[in-house]
């Protein structure tokens, strides 16, 4: 006689399941391990899935286009308005600030609602303002630097929750390649915004027309968001579509974000490598066109347009170097990181390290030698360039589904806030309290903002040791996380089960 098998006692099994989920809620945890093994399988993904990543890649290149145009104009902006160079580094500031104080609310709405949606309507925002800007007159500069804080608000909303759908549309192996094929796109935008910035400045004779360029182009990514870009159930992809997250609070969110100390280190050396970043992508073409005026290659601009042959250089270099050092992090993080836990950190300390004797390089041979400073340039972008696909990673393999967005939104949050979104701004207040310091001279005004740039090696130092510590935490962190998903899937019913059980208790 086959043994009776009823539902009543198949919930019994089930309801430790349910205590335990009461007493720890950890939203996706329920989630399998599959996502923390990047050497094992991956879930099978569909042709929209490639499709969807193509789309999201193409406006994060619009993203960082839109946001370096500006870099590749400079001089002409500050021409056109007339104004220091601390008042143009706050250009950048106060787009920034913007960014920053919307990512967390942006981080929270995409843990909870349809993240498509929520990048539609930040992305109406950023090209409505962008283009606003596009038709301020000389005097109206205090509404120029409204519309660009406003797009700061529109890229929050993409640069926040991008990331996290393609963490949800493919795991393991396969997501680790998506996400650095997305974020090659940083460095790959910032350099063609240098350059298509000071192209059109030049076609048109007005700088004005760069930053319309990118709003007409960000109307195709806005379409092609609407039409190809889903909106995948979080955590899907790595249980097979059986995770069923319990929601938390935002508060619950942040406590168990800065617990994880990996997260919280990895999220201090985002921020000096923002830092950096922001600070060289602001002032390196301008940084080139005085030392080139003092060395008596150039003349000092006085007519719109200026020279602009340094924003197409430096917009090259930091197209190839974003791609190669991109795909050489990626490359020696799947070689090391299956055999060294630790491997990721390691990396991109050994970038941030790497490029600070470079960057010294760079800013004591400008006066000298301009072809040998841009080797230098390109040795530094390459070794800071490591760390993007890294980065990216260590925050998906250490949160948990359900977390990502508000992790990303406050790592961004972070990073902007200490890192790029005051370097700029920070440079040119050191440049211009230097310049005031003896009288006006191409040479001092060169000067001033060299010995603003010094402090960016340092800030390289710090960035590397925020690293080694990410390394010291990371391999336990990633193991509390594994055990917790393990305990969790161990008591999670199989759907299959489920079925045989009832199959079996309608037959007796």
């Amino acid at each position: 006689m086959e043994p009776r098998i009823s539902v009543s006692s198949f919930k019994e099994v089930v309801s430790p399941r349910r205590s335990l989920s009461a007493s720890f809620r950890y939203g996706s945890f329920v989630n399998s391990i599959s996502s923390l093994e990047r050497s094992g399988p991956s879930p099978v993904s569909t042709a929209r899935d490639y499709v969807a990543v193509a789309v999201l890649c193409y406006v994060n290149l619009l993203n960082y286009m839109e946001r370096y145009t500006l870099a590749g104009v400079l001089l002409d902006v500050q021409k056109f308005f007339d104004i220091s160079d601390s008042t143009a580094g706050l250009l950048q500031t106060v787009f920034i600030c913007s960014f920053l104080l919307f990512a967390p609310l942006f981080g929270y709405l995409g843990d909870r609602y349809n993240r498509k949606y929520i990048m539609i309507g930040g992305l109406i925002v950023w090209l409505i303002t962008a283009l606003c800007s596009s038709f301020v007159t000389s005097n109206l500069f205090w509404f120029f630097m409204l519309m660009r804080s406003l797009v700061g608000v529109g890229e929050a909303s993409y640069s926040t929750i991008a990331p996290t759908i393609i963490g949800d549309l493919f795991a393991g192996t396969k997501r680790s390649l998506m996400i650095s094929a997305f974020y090659i796109f940083i460095p790959v935008g910032s350099g063609l915004g240098y350059i298509s910035g000071a192209s059109v400045a030049s076609l048109t004779g007005d700088w004005r027309w760069s930053l319309r360029v990118t709003s007409i182009l960000g109307v195709i990514g806005l379409l092609l968001l609407v039409f190809l870009c889903p909106n995948p159930s979080r955590g899907a992809v790595e249980s097979q579509g059986q995770a069923n997250a319990e929601a938390t609070s935002y508060k619950e969110d942040l406590k168990y974000l800065l617990k994880n100390k990996s997260f919280v280190w990895s999220s201090l050396g985002v921020t000096a490598l923002a830092f950096l970043a922001g600070a060289l992508a602001f002032w390196t073409p301008t940084f080139l066109s005085r030392a080139q005026i003092v060395q008596g290659v150039l003349q000092p601009c006085t007519v719109e347009p200026c020279n602009s042959t340094d924003s197409y250089i430096f917009g090259g270099i930091t197209v190839v170097t974003g791609i190669l050092g991109v795909c050489i992090g990626a490359g020696l993080s799947r070689c090391f990181l299956d055999r060294v836990e630790y491997a990721d950190p390691v990396i991109c300390a050994v970038g941030m390290l790497g490029s600070v004797p470079f960057l010294f390089a760079t800013i004591f041979t400008a006066s000298v030698n301009i072809p040998a400073t841009y080797v230098f340039i390109f040795i530094s972008e390459v070794l800071l360039s490591l760390c993007w696909p890294i980065l990216a990673d260590i925050l998906l393999y250490v949160v948990v589904p359900t977390r990502r967005a508000s992790a990303e939104a406050l790592q961004i949050t972070v990073g902007h806030l200490l890192g790029d979104a005051g370097s700029p701004y920070l440079i040119g207040v050191i440049s211009d309290a230097i310049r005031n310091s003896k009288p006006m001279s191409s040479e001092w005004n060169f000067k001033s903002l060299k010995y603003g740039f010094l402090l960016c090696p340092f800030v390289g130092v710090l960035g590397g040791v925020f690293f080694l510590m990410t390394a010291v935490y990371i391999s336990n962190d990633k193991k509390a996380v594994q055990q917790v998903l393990h305990d969790k899937s161990t008591l999670q019913p199989n759907p299959s089960e489920t079925l045989v059980v009832l199959q079996a208790e309608n037959q007796s």
